[in-house]
């Protein structure tokens, strides 16, 4: 070897020899990292075989490296939710609760749902219910509005109604009803238009004593007659298309008190009735419109 040669092998291939170690121990450690990370997880697996064999009663997992119990929920679990005021009831699957209000509208029942206590705004209307029980309300003080438009209701229980202290508004409208059912102390709306009564269907003191009613639809009924007593509170009142035939001088005032005005009296509807109003002129005296109806 030539002196050249020697040199050239001294500073080329001494220091090559050198770093052969340092990339061999490199390359070990990658790999003895990459080996420990697939026994950390193999480790983990086989940890988990171990617990899914030690489940215990109702999906309770024991770890097998400590005592504590780890409750897993199976997947077709379902969670125990407390029951509520609505949802532990029938009604409130087949209407909508919501808020004090109770909507059973174009359902097809056939009677009165039992309600949420707190209920104050039930609508069941276009059903097919036929009767209205006393027990139906009996334990719903809180109801202020009852709407039974369209259905077929022909019965209602004496006191169905009638201790309702806080009720309000009730539509009975589009029914078969013959005669009206005994009303609530503090009622201000009452609609019965469409229905079968007869004017015999009506108690005499059947609105003497609603201080608060202000609107009285009676319309498109059998009446042979306006009902009598009528609170002075009324504001409107509809009896067309009914069989009214006559009315007298106290029917809507007083004949012995000739300065007697009805004040809040805004309008009276009788068109489609027998009755020829201009020969009772004095039946409107004390009016401050004329009710709408024929007059010759």
């Amino acid at each position: 070897m030539t002196t050249l040669e020697t040199i050239f092998f001294l500073f080329f291939f001494v220091p090559l020899v050198n770093l052969v170690p340092t990339i061999k121990q490199k390359s070990s450690n990658y790999y003895e990292y990459d080996t420990d990370i697939f026994e950390e997880l193999q480790d983990y697996e086989d940890k988990s075989q171990d617990a899914t064999k030690n489940k215990g009663k109702d999906g309770m997992i024991v770890s097998p490296d400590s005592n504590i119990q780890l409750a897993l929920q199976r997947d077709d679990s379902v969670p125990k939710v407390p029951p509520t005021k609505d949802t532990d009831l029938p009604t409130c699957l087949l209407c909508v609760c919501l808020s004090g209000s109770v909507y059973c509208e174009e359902i097809d029942i056939t009677a009165i749902p039992p309600l949420p206590k707190e209920t104050a705004y039930l609508y069941a209307r276009f059903n097919k219910i036929k009767r209205v029980a006393v027990s139906d309300f009996a334990d719903i003080p809180t109801l202020r509005r009852i709407d039974l438009t369209g259905n077929m209701i022909e019965e209602i229980e004496d006191g169905a109604f009638s201790k309702l202290l806080l009720l309000e508004e009730l539509s009975l409208a589009e029914n078969k009803l013959i005669k009206l059912p005994v009303l609530p102390p503090k009622l201000n709306t009452f609609n019965a238009n469409y229905n079968r009564i007869k004017s015999r269907g009506i108690k005499a003191n059947a609105f003497k004593r609603q201080a608060n009613l202000s609107y009285l639809y009676l319309a498109h009924n059998a009446l042979e007659s306006v009902p009598l007593n009528l609170p002075e509170t009324l504001r409107i009142l509809h009896l067309q298309f009914n069989n009214i035939t006559s009315i007298t001088d106290d029917t809507f005032c007083k004949s012995n008190n000739t300065r007697y005005i009805r004040s809040r009296m805004d309008e009276i509807r009788m068109e489609g009735n027998p009755i020829i109003l201009a020969k009772h002129p004095n039946a409107f005296s004390c009016l401050k419109t004329l009710p709408v109806g024929a007059y010759y």
